[in-house]
């Protein structure tokens, strides 16, 4: 974890480990970032090295960005130390580990679990959804269920770390029914291959030591995640609470369908949530992509990082923030 990361989380009190696999620059964020139209790009956010460099290796081996999606985003989601996605997440306040995932493809489908307990791959079951049902989301034992259905292992998502995390906790809190914002992050994931198709997804277990039941804004179509291939891509990261009420991604397509570039779009998504709340301990980040290639990124906060291919060099770039 770089130190301008840590001293993000000790400042907004949240965070995770960030997977750090692969080689990059870090760069500050300062110019709209060009990718040459006909050229494929993956961005995702935090220093997700290792699932970009996966993404990347699977669209050159099957040429579907949803699939390259899929595959980038089980890095993250199989890593035991990755305590904010997939298996060894941190737990709710119960001791349960419970998933949220979407996923959305070029032609406008999408699928999202929530609330899901015992699969460690949420993406993938999210794909399943759409593709096999006539629903958008599933939630739990439903969703449960329906993974069971279609041949996905059942496993116990709670890593000796993350219960030992969650017995400490126990220990200090007063169980306030409060939003607890105490080290959060996720794994958001967008991209266009050399057809111009775009699709995007999006995994987390979510706050740590949430109230039981509790669902961010990453299974939710518009919040966490929006893909629109006649215009562009979103997604976010940060307190999922801020990016619910706002419906942030839909609201980053929707500036760049009225010609804001990618940053513009979603600098002024951020602006927006900033004017409407107190944002002073929270964060916030977007990243976008367009329908020609272009991609930026904006942050309420200091430290947000995103990483970007459009080769299989990946870059890691300091988004700029209001905090500036």
């Amino acid at each position: 974890m770089s130190s301008n990361r840590r001293e993000f989380i000790k400042k907004v009190g949240f965070g995770t480990t960030a997977v750090t696999m692969g080689i990059s620059s870090c760069k500050a964020e300062s110019t709209e970032k060009k990718s040459s139209l006909g050229k494929s790009t993956i961005i995702s956010t935090w220093n997700n090295q290792g699932a970009n460099q996966e993404a990347w290796k699977k669209l050159q081996e099957s040429g579907s960005i949803l699939d390259a999606i899929e595959a980038g985003i089980h890095v993250p989601e199989n890593d035991p130390n990755d305590t904010s996605v997939g298996y060894g997440g941190r737990p709710d306040r119960m001791g349960n580990v419970t998933l949220d995932a979407c996923i959305m493809d070029s032609l406008g489908n999408a699928g999202s679990v929530c609330f899901m307990k015992g699969y460690k791959n949420p993406i993938s079951i999210a794909r399943q959804v759409m593709e096999k049902t006539p629903h958008v989301i599933l939630s739990g034992a439903g969703a449960e269920r329906f993974a069971s259905d279609n041949g996905f292992e059942r496993i116990n998502l709670l890593t000796e770390n993350s219960e030992k995390a969650w017995k400490e906790w126990l220990l200090e809190s007063n169980y306030s029914p409060q939003i607890n914002a105490e080290r959060h992050d996720t794994i958001g994931m967008i991209g266009l291959d050399s057809k111009g198709n775009l699709a995007g997804g999006c995994s987390t277990s979510g706050l740590a030591f949430k109230m039981e039941g509790r669902v961010g804004d990453s299974p939710i179509i518009g919040a966490g995640l929006f893909v629109d291939n006649e215009v562009g891509a979103a997604t976010a990261t940060g307190l999922g609470e801020l990016v619910l009420k706002t419906l942030g991604t839909f609201l980053v397509v929707e500036f760049m369908r009225n010609g804001l570039s990618p940053q513009e779009a979603c600098k002024k998504a951020v602006k927006r949530i900033s004017t409407k709340y107190d944002t002073s301990s929270s964060q916030v980040g977007f990243i976008a992509l367009s329908k020609s290639g272009d991609y930026g990124a904006y942050a309420i906060q200091k430290g947000f990082q995103y990483v970007v291919n459009t080769s299989p060099q990946t870059e890691l770039f300091d988004a700029k923030s209001i905090n500036d």
